[in-house]
């Protein structure tokens, strides 16, 4: 098992074997859980790719799952919240507790498998940039803004030389602002160039990520705001 197997964690057999199904035409492995319990006995006994995970499990709920991941276990494996739960609130509160993506139920076999494709791609496009700076590589390519420091390939931001602990998609935005200081982005183009798939109208997903970013880096003592916010358009930095 590896980078090439997905855990899918569905309660439903039929879902379950219908994204098995999905995995293996795209040329993937599968494991199956049908519970969170038993998707962390899997993650205990093997690595994973991707884990495509249900939000209404029995025992421990999906959300639980996924706080587990990013909290005590500190995993980073990607992970698609395949869910029939459609609300904004829903959506937004996966993504900003570390979801890759969001599909909702009924969903098409082709846009889950397009998006298996795109977060993979995403997930080995950082592995390699965190992995290209070595004796003998290219030197880093690090950002700056004010105080700010983004560095690229380390995947790490610092504001006045202390460290600020961003998610992959804090940082992935905080990067797409720092490449173009003085063009505004809309969320749509953000939402876009961040989670390469189509935008849906997710606006508060990048609200939420922002506000975030903001937080974190006001309580390592930035001085006033780093990222602006232009009403009825997007954001820039300040």
């Amino acid at each position: 098992m590896g980078a090439q197997t997905i855990l899918i964690v569905e309660d439903d057999a039929d879902i379950n074997a219908l994204l098995a199904k999905i995995a293996a035409r795209e040329g993937f492995a599968t494991v199956q859980a049908y519970s969170g319990t038993e998707a962390l006995l899997r993650m205990e006994r093997a690595a994973f790719g991707l884990i495509l995970l249900d939000m209404m499990l029995p025992g421990m709920e999906g959300s639980e799952l996924m706080a587990r991941l990013r909290g005590e276990l500190g995993s980073s494996v990607p992970v698609i919240v395949v869910s029939a739960k459609a609300g904004s609130a829903d959506k937004v509160g996966m993504l900003a507790a570390g979801a890759d993506d969001y599909v909702t139920k009924p969903f098409d076999p082709d846009e889950v498998a397009a998006r298996m494709h795109a977060v993979l791609r995403r997930a080995a496009g950082g592995a390699a940039a965190a992995g290209g700076s070595g004796a003998g590589g290219a030197a880093a390519d690090v950002l700056a803004h004010r105080d700010l420091r983004l560095d690229v390939a380390c995947r790490r931001v610092t504001l006045g030389g202390a460290e600020v602990a961003l998610t992959a998609h804090e940082f992935d935005i905080l990067h797409v602002l720092m490449q173009a200081p003085d063009k505004v982005f809309s969320r749509e183009l953000l939402y876009e160039l961040v989670w390469k798939s189509g935008y849906y109208g997710e606006e508060n997903a990048i609200n939420v990520h922002v506000s975030n970013i903001r937080k974190k880096l006001a309580a390592v003592g930035a001085e006033g705001d780093y990222i602006k916010t232009v009403w009825g358009i997007g954001f820039k930095l300040a």
